[in-house]
């Protein structure tokens, strides 16, 4: 009798895989970062078959690290990092070109090109989403584009397309030999492809963004049995799929139209479960597919998405070499009482919401001789909190429903000052789990339930723990002040691309 579900969590930066027992505890890990490369000012570039070998090492790692047999794991789920896309050779898996990453801005043109039939929203109706570089469908049209000899191969289905999840299910059933070709409906809602009430490609936007259907995987509920592992895993159904963030909706067991969580991860990611129907926002957030269970309703969710938030600490530490590793911007933010009048608007990709300006930039305002790097440190936590405060009034109206707490998850979570300012900026409760990896267990929960290792959803709030809440402090006045500025701050980054 199998003791485990598992997880591959193939995110922005690095992947892990996790093993979890019945009550939702992690029984092992193994971690592993991967290339970031930016060949051009705005590109980001990933190459997946280092992605591919990390997470063959990692599943090795934690199997080892706990001395676990593949017979011991009911099934595995994979979750991943989202609209970045892949196209590969079908009869060999080499990738035709490294995979474009979700913050990669190369497809400015293409949107704006297609923006002038119908402006930004002219395919919202149908997918829920603002024409931006953030999403797959724009980036697929790139390589077939700009690689020669692609589109030929693409349209005789000699080359497969895939967000992450769809390249390693692909590669952990077989690969070339055999390996299933699909993607669930969380992810699938990330390529602006996706019809949401169909659940399938839509054949007028894939005509208009000329890309082949050949290319497109199958598109699956998030918890169904796909196939079987290969490798290291062999013999294990792989049977749970779900976006980064939809899997942490699901880990914080969010199962009731109105619950929320926010994710502090590269990005920052909050997502409301809207029920078994899809809302359109007015307020700029997006309209995507939470999770389909087996042959149930899907479930929709409107989600806030900010392109840099845990990547800014990253930038303090890698670019400016501010800090040493990242969790020492604590420390750092702590050496003075306030973020001394400046704010960093960290616009690095543009705007994603509640904006959606692929042409904004960075901007940090507000400067006098007074600035030390402790304020800086602190305007670049404060940036994520303010950011979220934007996502969560859109979420309120779009909804009609005013939040009264928020989940949060992430590895930004540990972060004390972050947090009580969060909870401070918000005027609502700020609540941490016991797990704070709820993505990883999300994809594990999904796994779990197509094999019956969970008979239910109701099994999993069960294993939901809070770990620690964080409440305001903050009087009203100094709130909205403080609120005013960064306002003001994020205007001066916009229409800075020509």
């Amino acid at each position: 009798m199998a003791k485990y579900a598992a997880a591959i969590d193939q995110g922005t930066t690095s992947t892990r895989f996790m093993i979890f027992d019945h009550s939702g505890k992690v029984v092992s890990v193994d971690q592993k970062e991967h290339e970031q490369i930016y060949p051009k000012p705005g590109w980001v570039e990933h190459d997946p078959m280092e992605i591919w070998s990390r997470t063959q090492e990692v599943i090795r790692g934690a199997l080892y690290k706990a001395n676990i047999s593949p017979a011991d794991i009911a099934a595995v789920g994979v979750t991943n990092q989202r609209e970045t896309t892949v196209v590969w050779e079908k009869a060999t898996g080499k990738p035709v070109y490294n995979a474009i990453v979700w913050q990669d801005t190369r497809t400015d043109k293409i949107c704006n090109e297609l923006a002038k039939d119908g402006g930004q929203d002219r395919f919202r109706p149908q997918v829920g989403l603002p024409l931006a570089t953030y999403f797959s469908g724009p980036k697929i049209k790139w390589i077939l584009d700009n690689v020669p000899g692609v589109r030929e191969k693409a349209e005789k289905g000699e080359v497969l397309f895939g967000n992450i999840d769809t390249w390693v299910i692909w590669n952990l059933t077989g690969g070339p030999n055999g390996g299933v070709h699909v993607t669930d409906v969380s992810n699938a809602s990330r390529t602006m492809l996706m019809n949401l009430e169909t659940l399938d490609w839509d054949p007028a936007i894939l005509k208009i963004m000329g890309v082949p259907r050949a290319m497109l995987p199958a598109v699956r509920p998030s918890s169904a049995v796909y196939g079987t592992a290969v490798g290291d895993l062999a013999g294990v159904p792989v049977a749970g799929d779900l976006g980064d963030q939809q899997a942490a909706l699901f880990g914080q067991t969010c199962f009731s139209a109105g619950e929320a969580k926010n994710t502090y991860g590269t990005g920052c990611f909050m997502l409301l479960n809207t029920g078994t129907k899809a809302v359109q926002s007015k307020n700029g957030l997006l309209t995507t597919l939470g999770y389909k269970i087996g042959n149930d309703d899907a479930v929709y969710c409107l989600e806030g998405s900010i392109a840099i938030t845990g990547a800014l600490v990253q930038w303090l530490r890698d670019n400016l070499g501010l800090i040493q590793k990242s969790a020492d911007v604590e420390a750092l933010a702590k050496t003075v009482e306030d973020n001394g009048g400046i704010y960093f608007v960290p616009a690095f990709s543009g705007l994603f919401a509640p904006y959606w300006k692929s042409d904004a930039r960075g901007a940090i305002v507000g400067m006098t001789r007074y600035v030390n790097k402790g304020h800086i440190a602190r305007a670049a936590l404060e940036a994520t909190a303010f950011q979220t405060r934007e996502v969560l009034d859109a979420m309120n109206k779009d909804s009609g429903v005013d939040l009264k707490a928020l989940k949060v998850d992430g590895g930004m979570v540990y972060n004390d000052t972050l947090m009580q300012f969060q909870a401070d900026i918000l005027g609502v409760p700020v609540i941490r789990p016991t797990v704070a990896e709820t993505t990883s267990l999300g994809a594990a929960y999904a796994a779990g339930l197509a094999v019956g290792f969970w008979s239910k959803v109701e099994d999993l709030r069960a294993n939901w723990g809070k770990d620690h809440e964080w409440t305001p402090k903050m009087d009203n006045a100094t709130r909205e002040s403080l609120y005013k500025g960064w306002k003001k701050a994020v205007t001066r980054t916009f229409d800075w691309v020509e």
